[in-house]
């Protein structure tokens, strides 16, 4: 057991939380109480113009149906701006951040005039345009400096892994041209904050874990644990998203929405009440660590 051990589950109020989003919910409350720790629910509403009103009323109300509750008050991201700004200040006068006038279109432009024209549909490595200056523009968007940017980490569930940031990202953005702040710097931040040990999440999340790595690196702070579960994928075989239209769970039967969702898991279906079922899948959660680890 680990009685250190505090995990969270961070949904987005974009809109109800669907089937995929369901999976991620339910691995995080099943490894917080396998290992005998506390589980945290905090609202990711930074991006504000994809926010729905109520969405996260409606999520926590999702969560307590199916007899997930926090162990804490929920939190909200928009609420602790200033522990973004201080964290930001901070990495400013190290000279690990830097000011950033750069456009998309600047972007797309300076990587095809380097010979390295976008991929269509992945993100264009930022070419380090404003690392030497803002060359007369104004400053419109705040980005990390990638020294080092080949990272290694262990996955509890993918494994090894390792990213070269630098190539595959470059100087990442911390406060976007718009004022709002970055998902980067918001997760983790508040995952230091809130003494966050262990994260399960999606596997579409993995590829920010380098990234939120190197931040932590930068800013002195511990890396938590991570674990990335399997997708729900729909029937186009794409992830299951809210952008591509996933409906809201289902819980005129929680049990049965709950069985789905654990089945992604690897773990077996079970006739009793809700109460029984979450505690046999306890039982069986595959993903245990010792405290040391």
């Amino acid at each position: 057991m680990s009685p250190g051990y505090r995990g969270r589950f961070a949904p987005s109020p974009t809109g109800p939380l669907h089937a995929g989003s369901l999976v991620a919910a339910l691995a995080s409350w099943l490894d917080a109480r396998a290992h005998g720790g506390r589980w945290l629910v905090r609202i990711e509403d930074i991006d504000t113009p994809r926010c729905v009103p109520g969405a996260d009323a409606t999520i926590l109300q999702q969560l307590a149906t199916c007899g997930l509750l926090p162990d804490e008050p929920p939190t909200w991201q928009s609420r602790r701006g200033d522990l973004y700004q201080a964290a930001l200040d901070a990495l400013v006068a190290r000279g690990a951040a830097y000011p950033c006038g750069c456009s998309r279109k600047d972007i797309e432009q300076a990587l095809a005039a380097q010979g390295r024209p976008r991929i269509r549909g992945e993100e264009a490595p930022y070419p380090g345009t404003c690392r030497t200056g803002l060359h007369g523009k104004p400053a419109r968007a705040w980005r990390l400096r990638v020294a080092d940017g080949m990272v290694a980490w262990t996955d509890r569930r993918l494994g090894a892994q390792q990213q070269d940031v630098a190539r595959a990202v470059g100087d990442f953005v911390l406060r976007r041209a718009d004022g709002l702040w970055a998902y980067q710097l918001a997760v983790v931040v508040d995952d230091d904050a809130q003494g966050i040990t262990h994260v399960v999440r999606g596997e579409d999340l993995a590829d920010n874990t380098p990234r939120q790595l190197l931040l932590q690196r930068a800013l002195g702070l511990a890396a938590p644990s991570y674990l990335h579960t399997p997708l729900v994928l729909g029937a186009d075989g794409e992830k299951l998203s809210k952008q591509n239209g996933a409906l809201a769970l289902d819980l005129s039967d929680p049990l049965r929405t709950l069985h789905a969702a654990a089945s992604v898991l690897g773990l077996p279906a079970h006739a009793g009440p809700i109460g029984d079922a979450v505690a046999s899948w306890v039982q069986a959660w595959p993903f245990l660590q010792s405290a040391g680890d």
